[in-house]
């Protein structure tokens, strides 16, 4: 048996990964249960998980109820890594949700042998995480330290970081329903649709500022970034990025799909690289696309982008702009510097306004409606543009929008048109424009 650990220390995590098989990986639970109730501490547990705290009981604080949701976080995980849940039936992890460090370490609960932790250490089943003032937040930390307990354990995970870090803030990422017997239950919501969700998580504002201020995350930089990179909360927004996008765009799903079957060892990347079907170029791109225009709501399936190179403008061309997605391709292309009109017609839906009782039908031409803003533009506006590549930077550059102007091209590429609209508002959305592109 081949045995290699390596201790990893990041700046909101700390990883102690060990490709050892998972067996011997297990840390034996109930000891450490049995320790932490002979220390006084408050210990709460499920199936899956013991949960060991200093942090005083406080009415509706959802202590109590974090190894349940751990539970059927599990489930989903399961389903994540097609495990049956009946072969984990008794796996389980041991946590620490620690107020006072001494307290622990004075349990003997926190060896000498683990590392100062900003907020979470994970080794094999056992994570330590340190109390934080949001409930939601507090939820999320404790399922990112057990994504890394579950698959350091039950999957040998020895894996590049831009996978470690992304797999458990994709798998961790979630909402609560509640449910028919009254309680809120787990949702696996790796895409939120909403910033209430997720509560000072901030993965998506941090990107969108990224973005903004012209430095925006490179696939490239994430899939060769080591683990002493990984310093801050843009670290882990690239990396839930990268995995949110194979996992869940169309082009990318079934080969990242197919590499995850196999082992998550330190040629993980490589071998995802090497998977029928895959495009690293496209990948690069697509990944600059949603990182530039990242929002909640996201569905890569609509807006997953045709990145042919189109055809050049020689007489009128008809298209159409269909209002539930996101950039569609032209088909035609102009060179730096060239010119064109266009001119839209038709009425499109923007879902609908009101409640229950009332609700009303929101309709748009092609200059949107004032009805709503979205990114400082009315809702329902037709938007062109094109993709632009500096250094160091690219994304969708617009050249015109409305029902009728005049473009000049700021590269030479295709053109690009979309309704300016949420991501999360797409689905809802019917109809199309009809866009007329005339030569200059």
């Amino acid at each position: 048996m081949r045995t290699v650990t390596r201790a990893i220390t990041f700046g909101w995590l700390v990883v102690l990964a060990n490709a050892t098989t998972a067996a011997a990986l297990d840390v034996a639970v109930p000891p450490l249960a049995a320790t932490a109730r002979r220390a006084g501490l408050r210990v709460v547990e499920s199936e899956h998980l013991v949960l060991a705290t200093d942090r005083a009981a406080r009415a509706d604080d959802g202590v109590d109820e974090l190894p349940r949701i751990f539970d059927e976080a599990c489930t989903a995980w399961c389903g994540h890594y097609r495990i049956d849940p009946a072969t984990i039936r008794d796996w389980r992890a041991f946590g620490c949700l620690v107020v006072d460090r001494e307290r622990f370490r004075a349990a003997g609960l926190l060896p000498a042998t683990i590392p100062e932790f900003p907020n979470g250490f994970c080794d094999r089943n056992r994570f330590w995480m340190m109390d934080q003032s949001n409930p939601d937040y507090r939820r999320h930390l404790l399922l990112h330290e057990g994504v890394h307990a579950f698959t350091l354990t039950l999957r040998d995970l020895d894996a590049p970081p831009w996978y470690t870090e992304g797999i458990a803030e994709f798998l961790a990422t979630h909402r609560l329903e509640r449910g028919a017997d009254g309680r809120e239950h787990f949702v696996l919501a790796p895409l939120p649709a909403r910033r209430s969700d997720v509560e000072q998580l901030g993965r998506i504002e941090k990107l969108r500022g990224l973005a903004a201020q012209g430095r925006p995350p490179t696939l490239a930089a994430v899939l060769a970034a080591s683990g002493r990179d990984h310093l801050d909360i843009s670290d882990y927004a690239a990396n839930w990025a990268a995995v949110a996008l194979f996992a869940k765009h169309p082009a990318f799903a079934g080969p990242f799909a197919a590499a995850e079957r196999g082992p998550l060892d330190a040629d993980f990347t490589a071998r995802l690289a090497a998977q029928p079907g895959w495009n690293a170029a496209r990948a690069a791109r697509e990944y600059a696309a949603f990182t530039a225009e990242v929002d909640y709501g996201w569905d890569f399936a609509r807006t997953a982008i045709d990145w042919s190179p189109g055809k050049p403008l020689v007489t009128a061309t008809r298209g159409t702009v269909d209002a539930g997605r996101g950039w569609q391709n032209a088909g035609v292309a102009l060179e730096a510097g060239g010119r064109c009109r266009i001119r839209a017609a038709g009425r499109i839906g923007l879902g609908t306004a009101g409640d229950a009782a009332a609700t009303t039908a929101i309709e748009s031409e092609a200059d949107g409606i004032t009805l709503r803003w979205y990114r400082g533009r009315p809702v329902g506006r037709l938007l062109a543009a094109q993709w632009v590549e500096n250094a160091g930077t690219a994304g969708f550059v617009v050249l015109g929008e409305g029902a009728a102007a005049e473009l000049t091209a700021a590269a030479a590429g295709p053109l690009y048109f979309r309704v300016n609209d949420p991501p999360g508002d797409l689905a809802d959305n019917t109809g199309a424009y009809t866009v007329d592109i005339l030569p200059p």
